[in-house]
């Protein structure tokens, strides 16, 4: 979704980030893959983070990530946030503190995290 709202924000007008993958450059630094120096100039050209600039306004998104994701870090999504708050756009987060990828540890968290979903969803897409 990242990628969706950076090179297409006349297409959306709500987009639910889940497992926020966002800084496709720094990847290696943030969790357990790698990629290859030549693989730089491909990866620049979508990677979302990189594709947050100033004078461009985007999708309102709602950003959700897990503290404990062992496969996306959740400094993806916070730094997404973070970039976006820099730029004076608007945007929702909710990082759950128990769940893992997927950030649902349990059923509770999982209900709340749809409800979340489901209430930016209307507000953003129901006149």
């Amino acid at each position: 979704m990242g990628t969706a709202i950076t090179q297409r924000r006349d297409l959306f007008n709500a987009a639910i980030v889940q497992v926020a993958l966002f800084d496709m450059l720094r990847f290696t630094k943030l969790g357990l893959r790698s990629h290859h120096p030549e693989q730089r100039g491909w990866i620049e050209a979508y990677s979302p983070y990189q594709k947050l600039v100033p004078g461009k306004t985007y999708p309102i998104p709602f950003i959700l990530t897990s503290t404990k994701d062992d496969r996306v870090h959740p400094a993806h999504g916070r730094k997404a946030a973070a970039r976006l708050a820099a730029l004076g756009q608007p945007y929702y987060y909710y990082e759950n503190i128990d769940g893992r990828h997927s950030a649902a540890a349990n059923l509770t968290e999982y209900a709340c995290r749809l409800a979340l979903e489901y209430t930016y969803a209307s507000r953003r897409l129901v006149d």
